[in-house]
């Protein structure tokens, strides 16, 4: 199995303990990775510092990018990054995607990723949705994008909230093609 470059961008949006537990689960999973390379939007930080109780986001051992450092490796195709999840998407992220709207890193980022089609997963992260938003979705969808919105799954009985968020984060490592051990259906 060839090792992959998978880009995680965080945003503002609530939900950091999706961005967390995806980046906790890809230190495991290391050996499958070529690279990890993390660009978050400042609301991503504050809300992180806010909803986690913890300044953690910058300790992973992966390389940081700033926001409009449009000289990072993955904004550009010939970087050969494979995948990129955006955990949490706020709706102005996803709005800007589905626009063709390049106005920082994670936006750019994800217009390569597109034009290159290869693998964007967008953890979108609202509710309720209005029509702007569901019309959004299926515009990054029409382009190849993988809409997966933070929704966990009840049928592992999970019992705190990091077990129920992991879920989640569960599908998206599985989306990303990385081998993973995580709990799966069996039926009744």
């Amino acid at each position: 199995m060839m090792k992959k470059k998978i880009v995680v961008a965080v945003t503002g949006a609530s939900g950091s303990v999706y961005a967390k537990l995806l980046l906790d689960k890809l230190q495991q999973l290391r050996s499958q990775i070529a690279e990890v390379g993390i660009v978050m939007s400042d609301n991503a930080k504050q809300v992180w510092e806010f909803e986690l109780e913890d300044k953690t986001h910058g300790n992973y051992p992966f390389k940081y990018y700033a926001k409009n450092d449009f000289m990072a490796p993955f904004a550009s195709g010939s970087a050969r990054f494979d995948t990129m999840v955006i955990v949490p998407c706020s709706m102005g992220t996803l709005g800007r995607i589905a626009s063709g709207v390049s106005d920082d890193l994670i936006s750019r980022a994800a217009d390569v990723i597109l034009k290159e089609r290869r693998k964007l997963i967008l953890v979108a992260r609202d509710t309720p949705l209005n029509l702007i938003h569901i019309r959004n979705m299926q515009t990054v969808t029409e382009a190849g994008g993988i809409i997966c919105p933070a929704i966990p799954s009840y049928y592992s009985k999970p019992k705190t909230i990091e077990e129920l968020a992991m879920t989640v984060v569960n599908r998206v490592v599985d989306l990303t093609g990385l081998e993973n051990e995580s709990y799966r259906w069996e039926g009744i």
